[in-house]
């Protein structure tokens, strides 16, 4: 029977059970949190990312979830520097032209905080002339560090990101650094 594991992924932790760390010490991985054998993350999520990832011990599954072929939906809240106006948000949800092409449409919203958000360590920097806003932001692409660079090239720089959802997963009440079976 497959299994499937969901993750609340903390800031700072590599998306992989093993590194050395480009000068040979070790960074925080997968390894530290998840001890379950013969199961792999289904999918990437930044080291200064956070939330939900998926892990399995099916290989078709670990596949069909990380193939930007099937076009798994993913859904973002993104805490962004600045308040976007009308035209950023269109601009994100119609698609913005990246380095390596056009992105697909998106849907964006802008939204509350969310509930129950844990604290981030180190915690996002602060500046008291400069609003921040929350975006929800769901597409089904994934290109390397692309909500990242959506928001910062309508001008509002992603300051935290989270991943709430992964296709028909959600994150919903998993604490940060623990995993519960899907």
């Amino acid at each position: 029977m497959t299994r499937v594991i969901l993750f609340n992924k903390p800031f700072g932790v590599l998306s992989q059970f093993t590194d050395k760390g480009t000068d040979g010490s070790p960074r925080p991985t997968l390894s530290k949190y998840i001890k379950v054998p013969g199961v792999y993350a289904a999918g990437r999520l930044d080291r200064d990312s956070e939330g939900l990832m998926v892990l399995t011990d099916n290989g078709k599954l670990q596949a069909k979830i990380s193939d930007p072929e099937h076009k798994m939906i993913k859904t973002y809240w993104v805490q962004v520097e600045g308040t976007p106006n009308g035209k950023a948000l269109s601009q994100l949800a119609g698609g913005v032209k990246l380095n390596d092409g056009m992105t697909a449409r998106a849907q964006v919203e802008q939204i509350s905080e969310p509930d129950g958000l844990w604290e981030r360590d180190p915690p996002v920097r602060y500046r008291a002339s400069v609003p921040d806003t929350w975006l929800q932001i769901t597409i089904a692409e994934g290109r390397n560090r692309q909500v990242r660079r959506m928001t910062a090239h309508v001008g509002h720089p992603t300051l935290r990101l989270i991943r709430a959802q992964i296709g028909d997963w959600h994150l919903g009440d998993i604490p940060l650094g623990k995993w519960r079976d899907a």
